[in-house]
């Protein structure tokens, strides 16, 4: 046990947005006008290295060793070790009044990272899942050298599937056909983020954060947007079914696919958990993230699930259903996986293989 003071926790954890994005695909412009925006105050970032985000055209009002407050009220810190480490010495500065009260925290990660584990660092540490509660996940893709990005960078692709916002950035810069044909196959590799195109990173803060992803009493309408098996059509959305050129055969996401299960009947929770263990077991590291909203057996309100790999997080319950659908759908973004194989094996859990369940 350390020999830090217990330290107040807040009535709210904070949200917690993660900003991705391949090298060059335009995070350092768009966290420079994000950063200057009125609807960023009382905001956060943690960033690699200040050099990276190049703040000299903001206005500093103050400025030590590894922070640096903006006149916007945006709080910016380096974190160059431990992530855990830098989040939570940030906290304990928060609350001793070294920096302001910030409300919001955004973590830019390196070009070339997987989110993967950060997300799962934020969802598993048990100090930051006190502090810290995970809103979304933004994604940077440069519309004019994306495709390319994609073909040659398996981290470029992982980052997009896992996002919740996919920003196509430099949109200017690319012609009507080849945007077109980024923006399909990014809705190919993740369905049901909405892809918002962004010239000299300017976008409204809006569109990007106070999601409620993962705090789904909050925004019901965002769980339904996830949730559209329309948007996981076999026709349009399975890779088998489609016929790539030559030069695209051995396209990184080719291995990574999303699909929307539904399961007509209330799940048995146990049965249910038992299952998700297995499927963690067995291929944690080819599951990219799992989001679903169940319907439990004796359990009157939905219930809201999200899983990065081997992690979840606590599961969670909506007030009312968002619709008249009282379906379980549970959305899979997966790698070199077969969605027969989840749904056979849900079926076998649940131990009544007469319900209908259906891979859309």
């Amino acid at each position: 046990m350390s020999g830090d003071l217990p330290l107040a926790i807040p009535e709210e954890p904070l949200a917690v947005s993660v900003l991705t994005g391949f090298l060059g695909s335009g995070k350092t412009t768009l966290l420079r006008h994000l950063l200057a925006h009125p609807a960023m105050e009382e905001t956060a970032v943690i960033v690699n290295e200040f050099g990276e985000i190049g703040l000299d055209h903001l206005l500093v009002e103050r400025a030590t060793e590894d922070t640096v407050l903006l006149n916007s009220g945006c709080l910016c810190c380096t974190v160059r070790g431990d992530l855990v480490v830098g989040m939570r010495d940030l906290f304990k500065r928060r609350v001793k009044g070294e920096v302001p009260p910030f409300q919001r925290l955004v973590i830019e990660t390196t070009g070339l990272a997987d989110p993967a584990p950060i997300l799962q660092t934020i969802m598993t540490d048990p100090l930051l899942a006190e502090r810290f509660r995970l809103d979304g996940v933004i994604a940077t893709v440069d519309a004019a050298a994306g495709a390319a990005t994609l073909d040659r960078q398996m981290e470029s692709v992982k980052q997009a599937a896992v996002a919740d916002r996919l920003l196509l950035t430099k949109s200017d810069l690319a012609d009507a056909a080849s945007r077109a044909a980024l923006e399909a196959r990014l809705r190919t590799l993740n369905p049901a983020a909405p892809i918002y195109p962004v010239v000299q990173g300017e976008i409204e803060p809006a569109l990007l954060f106070n999601a409620g992803l993962y705090d789904p009493t909050t925004k019901t309408a965002d769980v339904q947007a996830w949730l559209k098996a329309e948007a996981y059509d076999r026709d349009d959305h399975h890779h088998d079914h489609g016929h790539h050129p030559h030069h695209d055969v051995n396209r990184h996401d080719d291995s990574i696919r999303a699909f929307c299960l539904t399961y007509d009947r209330p799940l048995d929770w146990d049965r249910f958990n038992s299952w998700v263990e297995m499927l963690i077991t067995l291929h944690g590291g080819d599951i990219l993230r799992i989001k679903g909203l169940l319907n439990v057996a004796g359990v009157d309100q939905p219930i809201v699930i999200h899983g990065v790999q081997h992690v979840f997080h606590p599961p969670a319950r909506l007030e009312a259903w968002p619709d008249d659908d009282r379906r379980s759908r549970i959305v899979f973004i997966v790698r070199d996986l077969k969605p027969e194989m989840f749904e056979h094996t849900l079926k076998a859990f649940n131990e009544d293989s007469s319900a209908p369940l259906t891979q859309v």
